[in-house]
Parts: structure tokens; sequence; C-alpha cells
């Protein structure tokens, strides 16, 4: 996202992306804080149950929720690999021939970690860290201090904290629940969301007799993206799944920051 609009009149702003990654650093310290106190000796090789697509982090799994898998983590450089006699490849190839022999109906998808060798971190923090481990913690994580630069008449400003939205410096009209629609999707922008999950989420004071249905969302999408104008397609449809908020070089979210690292 861009950084270019803000409320210069509000120090306490930090960018939502900044938020987010606070959020993700907050939630691997308390796992590192419980798992201390558990007084596990290896707390690093236990198995993590993590809810996939969940946003950043490990979550509750609820009693609904079944394990569909499991990832490894090898960290091992090609040169150390060499000098044993063998190859990534040759390693991770076998690997998965040999998980396929076992269970016939497994299927293996395999990817490699890419970095730099100047890279602060041990082989397998690094690994963690490219795939994107939800479990992993990562080095430096820092909430900035930021001074809100001047604002720009350019492109949509997404303001979560006054519950505001500008288009090109304009002002937007949006109903109570349009802008509950949008906050949710940007809070929750590394995911698709479903229509049942936003139904529950929008209009969870409802009674279930009352509840609306699906069709509803897709009226209050419509009415949304007209309302952002030529920056619409930052709300997607996704085909089957629902829908999702993506990023645009014009489209700033501000919002308060919820966690001190």
């Amino acid at each position: 996202m861009s950084a270019h609009l803000s409320q210069p009149q509000n120090p306490g702003y930090v960018h939502v992306s900044v938020r987010n990654a606070a959020r993700r650093a907050e939630m691997a310290r308390r796992l590192r804080s419980a798992t201390a106190e558990s007084g596990e000796a290896h707390p690093r090789t236990a198995p993590v149950p993590v809810v996939a697509q969940n946003g950043g982090g490990p979550q509750m799994v609820q009693p609904d929720i079944v394990t569909r898998g499991f990832v490894v983590y090898v960290g091992l450089d090609e040169d150390t690999a060499s000098a044993a006699g063998t190859s990534l490849h040759k390693i991770a190839t076998e690997l998965r021939d040999y998980v396929e022999h076992i269970a016939t109906e497994a299927q293996v998808h395999i990817a490699m970690a890419m970095a730099s060798a100047a890279h602060e971190g041990s082989d397998l923090e690094v690994v963690r860290q490219a795939l994107g481990d939800p479990t992993v913690t990562h080095r430096g994580v820092e909430v900035p201090v930021n001074t809100p630069p001047a604002p720009s008449s350019s492109g949509v400003l997404i303001d979560l904290s006054r519950r505001e939205v500008r288009l090109d410096g304009e002002g937007l009209n949006l109903t109570f629940k349009e802008f509950e629609l949008l906050n949710y999707l940007v809070d929750n922008g590394s995911r698709t969301v479903g229509r049942e999950e936003l139904l529950k989420t929008l209009w969870r004071n409802v009674d279930e007799d009352q509840m609306p249905n699906e069709r509803t969302i897709d009226v209050h999408i419509r009415r949304l993206r007209s309302k952002l104008g030529r920056l619409a397609n930052t709300v997607r449809t996704v085909r089957g799944q629902g829908y999702r908020f993506y990023e645009h070089p014009e489209v700033t979210v501000w919002a308060a920051p919820e966690y001190s690292i």
C-alpha cells in the first residue's frame, strides 16, 4: 500500500501493514512465553497446530477443525549437503518418495527456500521465515514511530480510527454496514473471506431467524464498489469462495496502534 495519505493532526496513527506486523510479533512473543513456562526442552521441534490462512500467527484450533497435513522445515545449505555426499534436491525427492510409498493417497509439494547468504539467523530460521511459517520468531520486528506525511488529494484513504473513507480528498458517504464490511475485509486482507463469515460478523447481534441471506452481502459489496469509483477493484470477488481486499498503490489504510513490542 501507499503511505502518501494520512491525517496530520493525529500523531497516534500507524500504517495498517505495520500494525499487522506488530500483531504477528505479539502473537509470536506470547507463544514463546507460553512454551517457556511449560518447561519444554526443545520447543522449536514440537508440532504446533496452525489454522491455514489465518492471517498470521497460530490460533486456537476449534473442535470442527481437523488436521490436513504437515510441514517439515529443513535447515541445510547446498554446500553442506554436498560435503555429506548428497544434495538438497535428492533429499527432498527421496523424502517425497518415502511419504508417497507409505501413504499412497498423500499429495506432496516441495518448495526450496532461497535467501541471501548474508541473511542473519540459522539456516532453519531463514527457511521458516522465507516459506512463511506463521509460528516463526521474526528477527528485529519493531513498530516504528510514524510521522504522518502531508495529506494528498489523490487515491483512497481508509481511516479505520475515524471511520472515514476518502476518494481523491472527498469523503465517501458509506453506510454503517458498508464501512463495517470494508473494515473487516481490510483487517483480514491476507485471506479470502466467505459470505457466511461476513454475515455472522456484520449481523452478529441479530437473531438467527432474522439473519439476512448471503445475497445481502453481494448487494453491500456492489454498493461499496460503486462508491470506491476507479479503485473499486481493491474489493474483489474470489469465485466460489467470497471476497478479498487487495492492496493498491493508491490506497492507504491508517489505524490506531494495537500492540507495543
